[in-house]
């Protein structure tokens, strides 16, 4: 399969309209995002957080002048493995009509040789138990379940 030409860079604030629309695009996400026109403030508010935040990476994959593929790349530094960093993979989507074609391969692949250059020792990620085949997909790329993880929604929001 030839490989498909992208761009990997860094989002930008108007590129928020696109990343929310690719995070709506799933049963999951199509019960959380509100993918409408006008965007609600707190999704620029939200970015404009991670974008000023030197330990975040909000990143999105383009084609051509269409955003493809985001995802959210957090550095966290740890005392553990004395005193390391690990990053942390977060809300990995590819666009419905982009998806089989080794976008999310790439994507990852990315994220893996973006977290060595910070000096990251461990990159981690979650992925939601219904999602099957997303977690054979992190399990192919060498991504091992060796912990049970848990989440507690604590703010106003409805559903999570």
């Amino acid at each position: 399969m030839a490989e498909i030409d992208l761009e990997i860079r860094r989002a930008r604030r108007d590129d928020v309209p696109a990343i929310v629309h690719l995070l709506a695009d799933d049963p999951l996400g199509a019960a959380r995002e509100a993918d409408v026109s006008p965007l609600p403030d707190s999704y620029y508010s939200a970015f404009d957080a991670i974008d000023a935040d030197l330990n975040q990476e909000l990143v999105v994959v383009e084609s051509g002048e269409r955003v493809i593929g985001v995802l959210q790349l957090t550095f966290i530094p740890y005392l553990t493995y004395q005193g390391s960093w690990r990053a942390l993979i977060e809300g990995v989507r590819v666009a419905a009509d982009w998806r089989s074609r080794g976008i999310g391969r790439r994507m990852i692949r990315w994220c893996i040789d973006r977290s060595r250059q910070r000096g990251c020792r461990m990159v981690q990620l979650t992925s939601n138990k219904s999602r099957a085949d997303a977690i054979r997909f992190y399990g192919s790329l060498g991504f091992v379940a060796s912990h049970e993880g848990f989440k507690l929604l604590v703010g106003s929001h409805d559903s999570g």
